[in-house]
């Protein structure tokens, strides 16, 4: 058994019957929507037409919202419904980012996600979804799409259908008829700033960012449309630069340990307990925006007592626990007096590349955001935390004094690891992409409304600046400590910028 429906957008007439149904029957608050009808306009006046779509949760047989949910708020019934569990949700909108249609929200009574269930609790009772039972031209068809005496396993076998995003391999359980080719190509709509009776909405995504990420010189254009919102913001990218710093300490202060072109690092790097104390205060940094994240942040320890072992926030909330304990080993030994083992350096290195690499597996797991599935991802996180961590231990250098900075090999290591992060960057944008969107989202910031931010903070102050200071002082042949600590505070700077510039970017392209 495998429901579904089937949405006939020849006989549609966008009377938005279904949109009020909907919220009746469920009790959806003002300003978000399980099942919502699009307009677009082709074409100028004379020759013009309107075009209308539903739009909604796809019920996909491989729901990335199912897979990457921590704590299985979202699940599939026995007919295959994917329905949730508010009272497990802890509002940390993955589930929207992995949905490649747009199709969940955070409820602003309850502060949990949400979305369209298919009216699970009248399918038990044997009747049909509101949203069918009000449509005056029967336009939405719902039922088992593995009966082939029913009505949607009649139209699927029978009629030529289209879904939304096949090649996501989402398998989606909504098809439509008839519906116009510009709704299965979100990107190609021209976004209005302002409508006839109604200007910009500042509670949506950033228009600009929209029209950067949008197809130049379409002629179709969004007529109406529901609010968009980006799930994650500057608190995600802080989770992300703080997690660099923590593991990137540990990493380069054992490779410090074990090779020779790391060596010679000053007292205070060489310090066996300065790097585990950095990683234990920024994982601990890290831990806090994650929660302060949360829209439930009171349900925090769901992940640990209810947790989904498929999503990859599980799985790092793992690893940052066990990178924690094996930090706090080490800086327990050390108070003891006990020598280090050349196991726990070993187990923490590992645990620290764990550490600064593992998101990438997780944005791969947001399958709706096309910038983040890049395989190169993993690479720029490793270097990431090598610059980051390289900038932390030299401002301690810093802090030392000058002695400290002539007997470092700091500089040119915080020079290398950037040089590499940049490389890597312009790597991810003269490469093509798999997909039209992920190619929209870096144009948002390469030539879009990101460019200033990405090229003057990101590339010119945060890589090209602290290289040239790095190579004047090391020309000099004298310490420089300012040099050396401005070079240091940019380069971090300039890594946070690109972290946010990341996030922003991946949530441009429109998904519906």
């Amino acid at each position: 058994m495998r429901y579904g429906f089937v949405i006939d957008q020849n006989r549609c007439i966008g009377c938005h019957a279904c949109t009020v149904a909907c919220k009746e029957e469920h009790g959806t608050p003002l300003g978000v929507f399980r099942t919502w009808v699009k307009y677009i306009e082709k074409g100028t006046f004379p020759n013009a037409s309107r075009h209308f779509a539903v739009m909604r949760c796809n019920h996909c047989d491989a729901a990335p919202c199912v897979e990457i949910c921590p704590t299985s708020a979202l699940f599939y019934r026995e007919d295959r419904i994917v329905d949730f569990d508010n009272r497990r949700c802890i509002g940390c909108q993955s589930c929207m980012q992995a949905c490649p249609y747009d199709a969940l929200y955070i409820d602003p009574a309850s502060h949990t996600a949400a979305k369209c269930n298919f009216c699970a609790h009248r399918v038990e009772l044997n009747l049909e979804p509101a949203c069918v039972v009000v449509c005056p031209t029967r336009a939405i068809s719902a039922g088992d799409l593995d009966n082939a005496a029913s009505n949607v396993g009649t139209i699927v076998a029978t009629q030529k259908t289209a879904v939304r995003k096949p090649y996501k391999g989402t398998r989606p359980k909504l098809f439509y008829l008839g519906i116009d080719g510009a709704f299965l190509q979100p990107a190609s709509i021209q976004p209005q700033s302002s409508h006839l009776f109604a200007g910009h909405n500042p509670a949506n995504n950033d228009y600009s960012l929209i029209e950067s990420a949008s197809s130049p010189g379409a002629d179709t254009r969004a007529a109406y449309d529901v609010a968009h919102r980006q799930a994650w913001d500057w608190m995600s990218a802080a989770y992300l630069w703080t997690k660099s710093i923590a593991a990137g300490v540990v990493i380069v202060a054992v490779l410090a340990m074990w090779l020779p072109s790391l060596r010679p690092l000053s007292r205070v790097t060489r310090y066996p307990v300065a790097a585990p104390l950095a990683a234990i205060l920024f994982t601990g940094i890290t831990a806090l925006f994650l929660i302060g994240h949360l829209k439930r942040p009171d349900r925090f320890y769901y992940i640990l007592i209810k947790p989904n072992p498929r999503s990859w926030l599980v799985r790092g909330t793992w690893i940052l626990m066990a990178y924690s304990m094996l930090t706090v080993i080490w800086v327990g030994l050390f108070i003891l007096g006990k020598s280090i083992p050349a196991l726990v350096y070993l187990l923490s290195l590992l645990l620290a590349l764990a550490t600064a690499g593992y998101s990438a597996f997780l944005f791969a797991q947001a399958k709706g955001r096309d910038l983040w599935q890049s395989p190169l991802f993993l690479w720029l996180l490793i270097a990431q935390a090598a610059a980051a961590g390289s900038a932390i231990l030299l401002l301690l250098e810093c802090w030392s004094g000058a002695d400290a900075i002539a007997a470092s090999t700091l500089p040119q290591w915080l020079g290398g690891a950037l040089a590499a992060h940049a490389l890597i960057i312009l790597t991810l944008i003269a490469t093509p992409t798999e997909t039209e969107d992920a190619t929209r989202a870096i144009r948002v910031f390469v030539s879009g409304a990101l460019r200033y931010r990405f090229w003057a903070l990101a590339i010119l102050g945060g890589t090209v600046l602290p290289l040239a200071l790095i190579a004047g002082a090391a020309t000099s042949g004298r310490p420089l400590v300012a040099i050396n600590f401005i070079a240091a505070l940019s380069a971090l700077v300039g890594l946070f910028v690109f972290d946010d510039i990341w996030i922003t970017a991946g949530q441009a392209p429109p998904l519906s």
